[in-house]
């Protein structure tokens, strides 16, 4: 029988629709390939294999009862461990979450459900989402399937690994400041940060919450529209869901892979043309531009000045957000609670559960927005950085004018080996150098492979405007279509 872990999403999808395979086949075979392959990668801390396996047999016995299905009924999901899951550990890759089991599912995981796909289990990830190598996961760190010596990014390291590894066909990741396109960049696989505000946020435990975005992962840009179609759109629940449907991105996807942008104008940002970049990522990004061209795209350059402060403001917006959000992590209402022996104060316990709990990434950032955030510097800094996001919005409305979409390469350098930035955090932010200013001014992104260097994967990122998703999977997919996938070699 043909391996099933090979086949796209969307094609098992059509396999099961049409009964040449059942779900509860495609699960086992990707149940059997996480335990073939996991202790290698460590792409996931929680296989949920019954739980699984009973989905698989729920949409078995619909199909057999002629019940409608959806586009993606059957297909198998792994889920970012930052997403709440009911009754499944939930940890966010932390210790101060390693036993807490969710009361509720989020609206991501909910709507994974109503469409029909099959939960594999929850993936590694840098702690609260906090990295961009999945290095500091409290759990150990992943690796990448194209060079186990090397990092598969991060901080959503264990989706992305996960699908370069076919341990599932597809994934869900969060885009704070790049960790679902930048670990897409690095493992030849596709990643999305679909409009901030246009998946929702509830049952996501909050980062950043100004800047959080769950969004697709996959194999192929067609996949990962199939996933965005079923995951996004309004939700009452979460008060930034952005009160729109979805644009038609799977119509944009399957436009793209006609393979003609005849009409796109797309704009090549002048200041990431060289910035920091190796040279083999630049070598296969102008690579890409030509084929792009080729297939009658109109290509210029646009300036978008501010971009060059994108990674300073991020890195004291973020961590200020995040120091009001995990102030909820306590040891007193759930999670970890060290101290508790009847001697020592309620702040004794805060503190010795934070110091156990939260790993030092965690805690750099805390501090860092802690005194962001304090009296006599909130001006200083935080509020400086507040404007200097206004300026990148106008930067990103003044490109919008000249061009249909914004292009460059996803991230300046491939994936480096394990350990060779963790003690050097700046070298480490630089990672999203390329991604950040998405996430600032909330449109959409995607990184799709075009290209090797080194012998391990380069990503292009197209950018659009907000609410105009398609745009970017029209361009995505006629570049996949012409380049063709990246299989990593056999693990």
């Amino acid at each position: 029988m043909t391996d099933l872990t090979s086949f796209s999403a969307a094609e098992l999808a059509g396999l099961v629709a049409r009964g040449e395979s059942s779900a509860v086949e495609v699960t086992q075979a990707h149940l059997d390939r996480i335990s073939a392959v996991d202790d290698r990668v460590h792409a996931f801390l929680h296989v949920d294999t019954e739980g699984a396996l009973a989905a698989a047999r729920d949409v078995d016995s619909r199909r057999a009862a002629g019940e409608p299905l959806g586009p993606l009924a059957g297909v198998p999901v792994a889920v970012k461990d930052v997403l709440t899951t009911k009754g499944v550990p939930t940890t966010a890759g932390s210790k101060v979450l390693a036993d807490w089991r969710p009361p509720y599912d989020s609206t991501i995981v909910r709507r994974l459900r109503a469409a029909g796909t099959v939960m594999l289990g929850k993936t590694n990830m840098d702690e609260f989402a906090m990295g961009s190598s999945t290095e500091y996961s409290a759990f150990g760190p992943t690796h990448n399937p194209w060079d186990l010596s090397r990092i598969p990014g991060g901080s959503g390291g264990g989706s992305s690994a996960a699908l370069a590894a076919y341990e599932t066909p597809l994934s869900i990741g969060s885009d704070t400041g790049g960790s679902i396109r930048q670990p897409g960049a690095v493992t030849g696989t596709v990643g999305v940060k679909p409009t901030y505000g246009g998946t929702s946020r509830y049952g996501l435990i909050a980062f950043s919450s100004s800047l959080d975005t769950p969004g697709p992962c996959a194999r192929t840009v067609l996949d990962a529209a199939l996933l965005h179609e079923a995951i996004g759109g309004h939700d009452p629940l979460d008060s930034t869901s952005i009160p729109a449907p979805v644009p038609d991105v799977v119509a944009a996807a399957r436009l793209g892979a006609s393979g003609d942008l005849t009409g796109v104008r797309l704009g090549v940002v002048r200041e990431f043309a060289g910035e920091g970049a190796e040279p083999g990522v630049l070598a296969a990004f102008r690579a890409a531009v030509e084929t792009l061209t080729k297939l009658g795209a109109e290509v210029v350059e646009v300036s978008c000045p501010h971009f060059q402060y994108a990674l300073p403001a991020y890195y004291l917006i973020a961590p200020s957000e995040c120091s009001s959000n995990l102030a909820r992590f306590d040891g007193v209402r759930f999670g970890l609670r060290v101290g508790d022996d009847g001697t020592r104060s309620l702040e004794e316990v805060m503190s010795a559960t934070r110091e156990a709990g939260f790993g030092p990434e965690v805690k750099r950032r805390v501090m860092l927005g802690t005194y962001a955030l304090s009296s006599g510097y909130y001006d200083a800094y935080y509020g400086q950085a507040q404007k200097v996001r206004t300026l990148i919005s106008r930067d990103f409305t003044t490109a919008f004018d000249q061009v249909d979409a914004l292009i460059s390469p996803t991230t300046p350098f491939v994936a480096f080996p394990v350990g060779a930035r963790t003690a050097d955090p700046y070298q480490m932010y630089l990672a999203d150098l390329f991604t950040i200013p998405s996430n600032l001014y909330g449109g959409p992104g995607i990184s799709v492979p075009c290209g090797l260097a080194d012998g391990l994967p380069v990503g292009l990122q197209v950018m659009a405007p907000t609410m105009a998703d398609d745009r970017m999977y029209r361009v995505a997919a006629a570049l996949e279509s012409a380049v063709g996938p990246f299989t990593p070699p056999a693990l």
